[in-house]
């Protein structure tokens, strides 16, 4: 379990194919201290496991469906990414809940300033917009970001100058691909109410409170 809260970024090192599957290098520093063997480091809101450490890297098997469900079938050594350890027990939780379980990728169609902050549009998968409301979270490259605007198939999201700073999205420019991660209590209730897109008309206060959600 992860908060979208990024603590560092790392960079692609080597990169081992074989077939569908590859085996990650990650060049990094903060993310090494304390981690151990077998523990969980979200890549670019990838949940991955660290199977070697070294000095300033990390290594991470990564299967095929990862592959396919991600940005990383197209990531290249040198690309910087968005790195957090999986939270603590005990530790303060800012963010949101997320998973590292990508959900689809979307593109970065247009970055625009707008006053103290950047505005970002992503272009998405009509279903996915599904389980985004304006104001709830959205994982982008494992980041915790509050949507701004919720279109058919975009979103908005605006990005204060900390966090533009702090994350790999200073790099970002229209084109790129990010790896997205929807609000798990959104899928829980789609899935609960056994209907996808979420039909409003259907959920009843009575009905959250017998799920559990009240």
């Amino acid at each position: 379990m992860f908060t979208g809260l990024v603590e560092e970024v790392g960079r692609i090192g080597e990169i081992k194919r074989s077939g569908q599957a590859m085996v990650l290098k990650v060049f990094c520093q903060k993310v090494l201290e304390g981690t151990q063997l077998g523990d969980s480091i979200a890549v670019n809101g990838i949940c991955l496991t660290a199977t070697q450490l070294g000095e300033n890297y990390f290594l991470a098997d990564v299967m095929s469906e990862t592959v396919k469900r991600t940005h990383l079938g197209q990531i290249q050594p040198g690309t910087y990414v968005n790195l957090e350890r999986a939270v603590a027990a005990g530790q303060r939780m800012g963010g949101h809940f997320v998973q590292g379980h990508v959900d689809a990728t979307g593109v970065l169609v247009e970055r625009t300033p707008y006053e103290n902050a950047t505005l970002f549009r992503f272009r998405v998968p009509p279903e996915l917009t599904h389980f985004m409301i304006e104001k709830g979270s959205i994982a982008v490259n494992g980041i915790s970001l509050t949507l701004v605007d919720v279109g058919r198939d975009f979103f908005t999201v605006s990005i204060i100058p900390h966090t533009l700073k702090q994350t790999q999205l200073q790099y970002a420019k229209p084109g790129d691909v990010v790896n997205l991660e929807c609000d798990m209590i959104a899928k829980y209730l789609a899935k609960w109410n056994k209907a996808e897109p979420l039909q409003s008309s259907s959920l009843t206060i009575s009905k959250l409170k017998e799920a559990g959600f009240m």
